[in-house]
């Protein structure tokens, strides 16, 4: 099944200016094959686990097979619960490919399906490899796919960095002409190059922010890793009420990072 999902994936750049767009190739992808409830791809991904990450976040994120795992179907489900764990009232996962896949530049996407109600916040971000080292936002952020579970219409890109972090992040939201984006599967790119990074939605390009729109430093010429979380409360969203539904989960169909060939 992998080598069928993944065949032909090379393909052309067509985010890129110039009279001749540069051929990119895939490099990584996780089509998350397996059986039903096996742990996602321990040489790829890490499960964070904790709680707030500075966000006030209300979950704690767990390494269990029932926050995070295969589906049997060519998927990876995070599943946020509404359980008593560890002080917290909510669990979730919160999954990164920190020391195991690292990237500078390329094409990521995902194609997904998001959860819906107040209070939940899904996310497919890149963060600066020295983030260890350096902290945030110095270590540079790239939100490929933010979202608000009471907006089941709109999606969120932004970048962060030294002067543009938080509330003062350059992002921009898009709205679907119509549908949900709880309802069907979606795919969330952002092209990312020395000169700018594009984000996309189903291959509708809705933000551009090129080297030199920042006012602060631009953080984004060394390699990021990858994160895949459902949080379930913080800053962004607020809490959730008693219109949220538990179980929710954000269901994965694929991950996959182009880079030009050289």
């Amino acid at each position: 099944m992998p080598s069928f999902r993944v065949l032909g994936l090379a393909l052309l750049f067509s985010g890129c200016t110039g009279a001749t767009a540069p051929t990119y190739t895939l490099v990584w992808s996780d089509e998350f094959d397996g059986p039903a409830g096996s742990a996602p791809d321990p040489t790829s991904w890490v499960a964070d686990i904790g709680t707030d990450w500075g966000n006030a976040q209300l979950e704690f994120d767990t390494d269990r097979r029932t926050n995070a795992a295969l589906d049997g179907a060519g998927h990876l489900v995070i599943t946020a619960r509404r359980e008593a764990y560890l002080n917290r009232e909510y669990t979730s996962a919160r999954l990164k490919t920190l020391g195991r896949r690292q990237f500078q530049y390329g094409r990521f996407e995902a194609r997904m399906k998001l959860p819906t109600g107040r209070g939940l916040w899904p996310a497919f971000w890149l963060l600066g490899a020295d983030f260890p080292a350096v902290g945030w936002p110095r270590a540079g952020e790239i939100d490929v796919m933010e979202y608000r579970g009471q907006e089941p219409s709109v999606v969120l890109a932004s970048v962060h960095g030294p002067g543009y972090s938080g509330g003062a992040s350059l992002t921009r939201r898009y709205t679907l002409p119509t549908g949900r984006l709880d309802e069907d599967f979606h795919v969330y790119r952002a092209d990312w190059t020395p000169r700018e990074i594009r984000f996309y939605l189903d291959e509708r390009l809705y933000h551009v922010v090129a080297k030199g729109d920042q006012p602060g430093p631009w953080v984004f010429d060394h390699e990021f890793f990858l994160i895949l979380n459902l949080a379930v409360g913080g800053g962004f969203v607020g809490a959730p009420d008693a219109s949220t539904v538990f179980p929710q989960t954000l269901t994965i169909d694929w991950v996959r990072v182009f880079q030009e060939r050289r």
